[in-house]
């Protein structure tokens, strides 16, 4: 499977001749031109920085037959395209195209207790590569590359930490990354890295690269 990292949690996985962009967020200015390279469209929660609304509908006026997947509570944003949108939650399996895609978890992490909460689910790739939205849920079931969110408001490194070493997986590619400096950038490599508390291999690969896991 190749992976394409985007600016903050967007991420594009290919295989076998189908494409699935997740969370195309605002911080893209490419979005468009992402998701047109696209066979389908995963979106683990509303916040603007996971879900480029216009890019998105844009794209689904478009193309008839691009799909979006994404929590009961996002089809409020695609109301033109409703044949388009599938609800997901905990739980589902999915075939798409070349994957097979399972949904874990219900809701986004805490930000502060004034602020509601709103559903997130993350998503399983061929049971391999977890993409967490903004939660650290700990799917039941073996995570081979765990996709780590690494800068947010409701966030801690320490919290990080914890969050691998639960989800136990071979190996972690920082995103969720766009708060940081490059101090911040350093920092996060040091303490999620081998040589830190996780003892987890850690990559952080520069926005448009790709690598295979």
């Amino acid at each position: 499977m190749k992976l394409t990292k985007h600016e903050h949690a967007c991420v594009v996985a290919e295989k076998d001749g189908t494409s699935i962009v997740i969370d195309p967020g605002s911080f893209s200015q490419n979005a468009a031109e992402i998701i047109a390279g696209g066979d389908v469209i995963l979106i683990t929660h509303e916040h603007f920085d996971h879900v480029n609304v216009d890019a998105i509908n844009g794209a689904l006026a478009d193309r008839p037959d691009l799909k979006v997947y994404a929590p009961e509570s996002l089809r409020k944003l695609f109301g033109d395209h409703t044949g388009q949108f599938n609800p997901v939650t905990a739980g589902d399996q999915l075939e798409l195209g070349a994957f097979d895609v399972t949904v874990h978890g219900w809701q986004h992490a805490v930000i502060h207790l004034a602020i509601p909460v709103v559903a997130n689910v993350g998503y399983l790739l061929d049971g391999t590569v977890y993409h967490p939205g903004d939660a650290y849920f700990v799917p039941e079931v073996p995570v081979t590359t765990l996709l780590l969110p690494t800068s947010g408001p409701w966030m801690r490194v320490g919290e990080a930490i914890d969050y691998v070493r639960a989800v136990q997986p071979e190996q972690t590619v920082q995103i969720h990354e766009a708060l940081l400096s490059d101090i911040g950038l350093g920092l996060a490599g040091n303490l999620l890295g081998q040589n830190g508390p996780t003892g987890t291999s850690f990559t952080q690969v520069p926005v448009g690269q790709s690598l295979t896991v």
